[in-house]
């Protein structure tokens, strides 16, 4: 590839509402009031920020719009020369009028995004609703933000909601900026099992795709989810994304330690707050790298899944670890070695982000309780006066000016040692990957050669 890898970075925004009681990241770190923030983003190098202009924040009231503090940051990212990525909804489910399950809801988003392009027009990558999958399943199928909804038909409402937002966003944006690009970010990894559960590991599987395969117009017949979704009376709207689909520009993929899973129908061996099921059958469903006997690089495996299915370009959009500044070194110099590698083996791997510049607040719990508990990033705001680079920082450095880290040493990551087995190990059963893309056969069938 011609162009090198880029490093971008990324300041944890989210604004989630549970009950109502509303959590804003950017309040939370001080990032609200300090603007030179931004400037020590552009010191470490990066080419890209991922950057918020939320729905919520933005829309005070129906009609009513405060644009103040986004106007600053936009103009001083451009001072910069930093590159906004444009998010407009971030884990939410928009302003206090409105949520995932409300029919207007896309209209909606696509009204605010229309005007933040008029407002903004020089930017050209723009991530209208962040993880959308992630965002559908916490609000609407496990209950933890708003409107909390614990049902699987709530939850695909939820979902198509917001791919028809996206779509929305995109088509009002695009009427400003024709050259705008779609970044459609989603947590991903891979569900492992035993042979028991392994129809749910390869529905998990199935459905860890849907954000893309939606916007990509592939849920057509012979998608292995269509069926259900026919039955659940959302065959008009699988039709029109087919018919009119969004693909991104660029795929993102967002991938942690605790992305990839383990189901296992013998509850005995894990704790009970692991136990779940789907009515059919109970299991426990834990961390992979929990309990897997051994672990491949699940970046490198993320990369050429997504690649061999779509064709499209990616980037690494989320790399944070909650651990030490040692430790999340070592996970961001794994994602940046497979996606120099991905490079050389042809995949249009495009940039790194280094997530939670800020660091994060509460996402142990998921958001759902207010116990101060904070994760550092780049910069430490544990000492109260403001952001301390961390030794992440000068590693950062090194990745912008030479392509390659200062540090860490070459010890593996906790990940890779035996003492990361919580559980008695296991070997899982064999899960097939989703079948590699052919465009030219996807011309004459648009899934069955997927």
């Amino acid at each position: 590839m011609s162009a090198p890898l880029e490093l971008w970075g990324g300041h944890e925004c989210t604004v989630n509402r549970v009950g109502d009681r509303w959590r804003d990241q950017t309040v939370l770190s001080g990032h609200q009031d300090r603007i030179t923030d931004l400037d020590a983003f552009a010191a470490l190098g990066l080419k890209a920020l991922r950057y918020p202009i939320l729905w919520e924040r933005v829309e005070t009231d129906p009609g009513v719009f405060d644009w103040s503090w986004a106007d600053a940051r936009m103009a001083r990212l451009r001072e910069l020369g930093l590159r906004p990525v444009v998010g407009l909804l971030h884990h939410g489910s928009g302003p206090r009028w409105t949520d995932l399950l409300d029919p207007g809801f896309a209209e909606g988003l696509g009204e605010f995004a229309g005007r933040a392009a008029e407002r903004y027009p020089w930017v050209t990558d723009w991530t209208p609703v962040n993880e959308p999958l992630t965002t559908a399943r916490f609000s609407a199928l496990y209950g933890h933000w708003h409107p909390h909804g614990r049902d699987e038909g709530l939850f695909w409402t939820a979902l198509l909601n917001q791919i028809e937002a996206t779509r929305a966003a995109m088509t009002a944006i695009r009427r400003t900026v024709p050259d705008a690009r779609l970044v459609q970010t989603e947590d991903f990894g891979w569900t492992w099992s035993t042979a028991g559960c392994a129809d749910q590991a390869t529905y998990e599987n199935d459905r860890r795709l849907i954000t893309w395969d939606l916007l990509c117009g592939r849920v057509v017949d012979g998608h292995p989810l269509r069926g259900d979704l026919d039955r659940r009376g959302h065959s008009d709207r699988l039709d029109e994304l087919a018919a009119d689909p969004c693909p991104p520009g660029l795929i993102g993929l967002n991938h942690y330690v605790t992305s990839d899973r383990f189901l296992d129908e013998r509850l005995e061996r894990y704790p009970a707050r692991a136990h779940g099921g789907n009515g059919r059958l109970a299991y426990a469903d834990v961390e992979a790298v929990r309990v897997l006997h051994r672990q491949s690089c699940s970046w490198a495996r993320c990369l050429g899944l997504l690649w061999d299915r779509y064709r499209i370009p990616l980037a690494v959009t989320e790399c944070h670890l909650g651990s030490s500044p040692e430790q999340q070194q070592r996970w961001l110099s794994s994602a940046w070695s497979a996606a120099l590698s991905a490079r050389d083996d042809g995949i249009a791997v495009e940039a790194v982000t280094v997530w939670a510049l800020l660091g994060s607040y509460d996402w142990d719990t998921l958001l759902t309780e207010d116990n101060g508990r904070y994760e550092p990033g780049v910069f430490d705001l544990s000492a109260g006066d403001g952001p301390r680079p961390t030794d992440l920082a000068p590693a950062l450095h090194g990745l912008a000016r030479h392509g390659a880290m200062t540090g860490p040493d070459s010890a593996p990551g906790w990940w890779d040692h035996d003492a990361r087995l919580e559980y008695p190990p296991c070997h899982p059963a064999a899960i097939a990957a989703p079948p590699r893309f052919d465009p030219v056969a996807a011309r004459a069938a648009p899934f069955t050669s997927l």
